[in-house]
């Protein structure tokens, strides 16, 4: 796992968009976002009990396995939204970057996953993904409940969305 500032510059987005400026896995977790490094699938059933994620399924993103609809799932994937659930996702092979807004909802920060990474986003944090220029990724998305993949893009009719408001409170306890 690397996490930096995203630089905000034009070009694609499977790009690295490194700005040079690191951010520490503290300031990740001030934001409720965890990350582990689990060499084996037995270290992730260790987690999977401990945080009770009852299912499990896997998803390879890549123009061979998604074929035509490849590059407007990447796109889809890469409009800033929410999930009222945590999003859990282990790296079987490949890379890719989530990004995560900042304490402030103003900045990105970029959090690349490679082979081996386990990141946990909270419910209600705002941030999208990416493969990398490779555009290949293998993860095994697990979950608490039957599986669901909802996300809600970000608009203004977020901002009463419990799961939201509870993110954003969690967020202010974390400033004080």
């Amino acid at each position: 796992m690397k996490a930096y500032w995203y630089d905000d510059k034009p070009g694609d987005q499977r790009c690295p968009h490194d700005s040079g400026l690191p951010v520490s896995p503290t300031y990740l977790s001030s934001l409720g976002v965890l990350h582990h490094h689990c060499p084996t699938v037995s270290s992730v059933d260790e987690i999977a009990d401990q945080r009770n994620y009852a299912h499990r399924d896997e998803i390879t993103v890549s123009p061979e396995k998604m074929g035509a609809i490849y590059e407007g799932k990447v796109k889809m994937f890469f409009n800033e939204h929410l999930h009222e659930d945590e999003e859990i996702r282990y790296v079987l092979e490949g890379a890719g970057y989530f990004d995560v807004r900042d304490k402030d909802d103003e900045r990105w920060v970029r959090v690349r996953l490679e082979r081996g990474d386990l990141m946990i986003l909270p419910a209600g944090i705002y941030h999208r993904f990416t493969t990398d220029e490779k555009d290949y990724i293998k993860a095994m998305r697990l979950f608490k409940e039957e599986p669901k993949w909802t996300p809600l893009n970000r608009g203004p009719e977020l901002d009463d969305n419990p799961c939201r408001k509870e993110y954003v409170e969690y967020r202010a306890a974390q400033a004080v």
